[in-house]
């Protein structure tokens, strides 16, 4: 009888002791701006908090990054509702690569000024981003889409992303 109250009691310890888990802090994702909903209207931004997309509508958490465009085709834009400038291009390189390279090795990243949204957003761009709580991200941009869906101007984008989720501008290398 102790032999199985002591197993009784190993078993609850072992499964009663799960640890939450904890949100990545990297990964791919591709966002667009297609809108939802009947009114208000909304569309799925990123949130690097939660590592993953989410309501534009949503208060807590609130999405960092928005695609758009400037009403052309021509120019796409990544935005943040964060009420700062959050954008950094850290650089533009000939080809995926060499991107690739360049954003595994950075690491500290030095931003001599902020801009208010990331502008002209091509593939092979690595943009640093910063939060409204001053936490900061760095983006790799894979590819993007600007064309006309629906009668309307479509645009999406798909990027590699790290955030640094204890406030540091310093990122872990590969």
């Amino acid at each position: 009888m102790r032999k199985a109250a002591y197993i009784l009691f190993i078993i609850c310890l072992i499964t009663g002791c799960k640890k939450e888990k904890m949100p990545d802090v990297s990964g791919t994702e591709t966002i667009d701006n297609i809108l939802y909903g009947s009114g208000p209207y909304y569309a799925l931004g990123f949130c690097f908090s939660t590592a993953g997309k989410i309501s534009t509508l949503s208060k807590n958490p609130k999405h960092d990054l928005t695609i758009g465009n400037d009403g052309t085709l021509l120019n796409l834009i990544l935005q943040s509702e964060n009420f700062k400038d959050s954008f950094y291009r850290a650089g533009d390189y000939p080809d995926e690569g060499s991107a690739k390279q360049a954003f595994d090795d950075l690491t500290a990243p030095s931003v001599p000024q902020w801009i208010v949204w990331a502008d002209s957003v091509k593939a092979n761009q690595i943009w640093i981003y910063r939060s409204g709580t001053e936490h900061f991200a760095k983006i790799r941009i894979i590819s993007t889409v600007s064309e006309v869906r629906s009668g309307r101007n479509y645009a999406e984008c798909t990027f590699e992303w790290r955030y640094q989720p204890d406030g540091s501008l310093t990122f872990p290398s590969k």
